[in-house]
C-alpha cells in the first residue's frame, strides 16, 4: 500500500497529494548522477589507453580534459535545465535527460575514438546538470518544516553515489573496459522507466515561469565572490581547498597504476574507503571536533592531517600503506563545513543565501580548473623524458596549496581577532 502526503499550505490551498515513490525517484536519480562521475574513474586510464595506444601519461592528461568538461558542462547548464523546468516541467526535463544519459552511455561503451569519448563526457555533464531540476522537484512536494531534511536526503543521495560509483566500476572492470558504461546505461533507462510511472508534474500554469537566458546565467553568481566583504580571505581558502582535494578523483586511477600496477578492482576499492570515510567524518566526526577545537581550530586541524597525508601518499611507495592512509587523508573533510560555519557568522543574515551561492561557485570553478592542473603535473613527472620520476608529485602541489590556504586561513582569522 503506498503511503500518501499531502499538504495544505497556510492558505487553506491543496497543494499536493503524492505518495512516496517520487521521492525514491528522485533520489535515485541524483545517485546515479553522481555515479556517472564515479563509475568509470577505475576504467579511464586503460580505456583511453586503449582507444589511442597512449602512454599513461598522456592518457591522464586526456582524462584531465575529460573531467574538465563533464564538470564545466555541469556548471554551465545547472541554471539552464533548472529555468527549463520552471517553463516545461519538471517531469519532462528529468525523464528526457535521463534518456539522454542512457543514450550517451550507450554511445561512449561502443566509442572507438577518444574524441567521441569526449564528445560522451559533454553530452554527459549536461545531463547530469539536472540536480538543480531534482532539487526543485523535492522543493515542491515537500511542505516549508520538512525541506531542510528532504534537502538532506539528496545529498545522502549524493554521496552514496560517489561511494558506488568507483565501487561498481572496479569490480566491472573485469568483464572490461565497457561494462561500467553498459551498467550506466540501464540504471539511467530503468529510473526513467520508473519515472515514467511514478512521478506526477508539479508545474502548473499557477507557478510556471517564462524562460529566459538572463536568469540562466550560470556566471551570476561568480560576482557574489567579490561582494561579500569580511570573508574574502576565507572564500581563498575554500576555494584553495576544493583544487587541492580534487587531486583524488583527478589522478588517483592514474597514479595508483603507475606507481602500484593496481587494477580497476583496487582503484575501485580505495575511492570507495574514502568516501564511506569522508562521509562518516562530516556526518559524524564532525561535531565533537568542532566542540572540542571550535571552528577555527578545526579548520587548522583539517589543513595540518590534509597536508601530512598529501605528502605520504606522495612519498611513500608501499600500496598497502596508501591504502591504511587512506582513510586519514579524509579527515580532510573537516575543512568545509568548520570553514563555512565562520563565514556565515561573519555575514548578514540576509546575505546568507548570497554566501552559499559564492560558496558553490568557487567550489565548482575549482572542480573545472583541478582536473587539468593535476594531470598534467602527472604526466610531467611519469614521461619518459621527465626529469625526476615522481608519479606522486600532484599530490606534492596539493599539499603546497594547503599549506597556502593554511596561511590564508591564519592571517585572515588573526586580523579579523585583532580587530
Amino acid at each position: 500500500m503506498l503511503l500518501k502526503r499531502r499538504w495544505i499550505s497556510p492558505h487553506g490551498q491543496r497543494r499536493f497529494s503524492i505518495s512516496r515513490l517520487p521521492l525514491i525517484f528522485i533520489m535515485l536519480t541524483v545517485m546515479i548522477d553522481a555515479m556517472g562521475i564515479g563509475l568509470i574513474i577505475p576504467v579511464m586510464p586503460d580505456l583511453i589507453q586503449e582507444l589511442g595506444g597512449r602512454t599513461l601519461a598522456e592518457a591522464a592528461i586526456w582524462g584531465g580534459i575529460l573531467s574538465t568538461t563533464f564538470a564545466a558542462m555541469q556548471f554551465l547548464f545547472g541554471p539552464v535545465m533548472g529555468g527549463l523546468s520552471d517553463r516545461f516541467g519538471r517531469r519532462p526535463v528529468l525523464l528526457v535527460a535521463l534518456v539522454v544519459m542512457a543514450m550517451d552511455y550507450v554511445v561512449m561503451a561502443v566509442a572507438g575514438t577518444i574524441w567521441l569519448l569526449l564528445a560522451g563526457r559533454v553530452v554527459g555533464g549536461i545531463t547530469a546538470a539536472t540536480q538543480s531540476t531534482a532539487s526543485a522537484y523535492m522543493a515542491d512536494i515537500s511542505a516549508p518544516h520538512e525541506r531542510a531534511a528532504r534537502f538532506g536526503l539528496v545529498g545522502a543521495a549524493f554521496g552514496a553515489g560517489f561511494v558506488l560509483g568507483p565501487l561498481l566500476g572496479g569490480f566491472l572492470a573485469e568483464y572490461g573496459t565497457r561494462a561500467p558504461f553498459w551498467l550506466a546505461a540501464a540504471l539511467a533507462f530503468g529510473n526513467a522507466l520508473f519515472g515514467w510511472v511514478v512521478l506526477k508534474e508539479t508545474v502548473t500554469d499557477a507557478n510556471r515561469r517564462k524562460f529566459e537566458w538572463r536568469r540562466a546565467n550560470p556566471l551570476g553568481a561568480l560576482r557574489a565572490l567579490g561582494r561579500l566583504e569580511g570573508v574574502t580571505p576565507l572564500l581563498l581558502v575554500y576555494f584553495i581547498y576544493y583544487i587541492g582535494f580534487a587531486v583524488y578523483p583527478a589522478v588517483w586511477s592514474y597514479f595508483g597504476k603507475e606507481r602500484f600496477e593496481w587494477a580497476p578492482t583496487t582503484i575501485g576499492l580505495s575511492l570507495a574507503l574514502f568516501g564511506v570515510t569522508m562521509a562518516l567524518i562530516q556526518g559524524g566526526l564532525i561535531r565533537p571536533i568542532l566542540k572540542t577545537l571550535g571552528e577555527r581550530g578545526t579548520v587548522i586541524a583539517g589543513h595540518l592531517f590534509s597536508i601530512a597525508s598529501l605528502i605520504g601518499i606522495a612519498m611513500i611507495t608501499s600500496g598497502t600503506w596508501v591504502l591504511i592512509l587512506t582513510p586519514l587523508a579524509a579527515l580532510g573533510g573537516i575543512i568545509p563545513p568548520a570553514l563555512q560555519g565562520i563565514m556565515s557568522r561573519r555575514v548578514a543574515d540576509d546575505a546568507q543565501g548570497e554566501l552559499q551561492g559564492a560558496l558553490t561557485s568557487a567550489s565548482a570553478l575549482a572542480m573545472i580548473l583541478s582536473p587539468l592542473a593535476m594531470t598534467y603535473t602527472f604526466a610531467q613527472f611519469t614521461d619518459a623524458q621527465a626529469p625526476i620520476y615522481l608519479p606522486g608529485a600532484p599530490f606534492l602541489l596539493a599539499a603546497t596549496l594547503s599549506t597556502i590556504g593554511l596561511a590564508a586561513l591564519i592571517i585572515g582569522t588573526r586580523a579579523r581577532i585583532r580587530a
